[in-house]
């Protein structure tokens, strides 16, 4: 006796003929996990301010007097990015590159502390190799040695960055022509630029409220954040912004953890 059946009926044994999907559960609660702290953190708000996706070719910048907390700024906007699963390539001027990577791993570890999160190794392993870092002497800094590691990296399939981070550079008034050489290689590959800026106790700030050091180059810059310490706290205020207005709590960085922080 030959059985035949109907198409709903052909259609419906067709689907256990089809080779089974594997879920991998350790991946999944890794990924649910990921997605709990970026809904959590207080980036989420900042975004509101500087939309973390500035678009190609962008400038930010985040501006303290020396040893306040810019470079820990900078660490964590990286890993608010790498939890994301975006390529952050980290360029420092000062650093080794193990004395950069320790900052990472410290920062990381002050966050999964801060959220409680038991799998802190897998998380890590996960994070890791969406970040690039390289390191250049202040004096031989320059765009095309820049492009020329960049390029490196990139047409053998190594790393793209979507995010690149200049730890150190010096903002003197020679420093425009490079900015703009800076840009155009952010435009031609696809990425946007966060710096640091160093400023002064004591100098005069123009109208705006911006310092010399950025002053004269601001008009190429889309965000600039400024980390004033304020008593126990180092708090986060926008100097130039993506967005019109900004309805988020203030923010502020813990100089204990320097984690970034939401005023309750």
């Amino acid at each position: 006796m030959v059985a035949s059946f109907s198409a709903s009926q052909a259609q419906a044994l067709s689907i256990f003929k089809q080779p089974a999907r594997i879920i991998n559960m350790k991946d999944r609660n890794l990924d649910m996990l990921k997605k709990d702290i970026l809904l959590t953190s207080p980036f989420r708000l900042l975004e509101q301010d500087i939309d973390t996706k500035i678009s190609e070719g962008g400038f930010g910048t985040v501006l303290s007097r020396a040893g306040v907390g810019k470079t820990a700024f900078l660490v964590q906007l990286a890993l608010y990015n790498m939890l994301q699963g975006n390529n952050v390539l980290h360029i420092s001027l000062s650093d080794s590159v193990g004395k950069v990577g320790l900052r990472y791993k410290e920062l990381f570890q002050n966050l999964t502390k801060h959220y409680n999160v038991q799998q802190i190794n897998e998380l890590w392993e996960t994070t890791l190799p969406h970040r690039f870092i390289m390191t250049f002497r202040v004096d031989s800094f320059n765009v095309p040695r820049i492009e020329e590691r960049l390029t490196d990296i990139t047409e053998q399939g190594i790393f793209h960055p979507r995010m690149t981070i200049i730890d150190g550079l010096h903002f003197d008034e020679s420093v425009r022509q490079s900015l703009v050489d800076l840009k155009a290689l952010a435009m031609k590959h696809s990425f946007h630029v966060w710096f640091s800026i160093t400023t002064h106790r004591h100098e005069d700030r123009n109208p705006d409220d911006m310092p010399p050091s950025l002053s004269h180059v601001a008009d190429l810059f889309d965000v600039a954040l400024d980390l004033q310490p304020e008593g126990k706290e180092i708090h986060i205020r926008a100097l130039k912004s993506v967005s019109e207005t900004s309805e988020h709590p203030p923010l502020f960085l813990d100089p204990s953890t320097m984690l970034i922080q939401e005023k309750k």
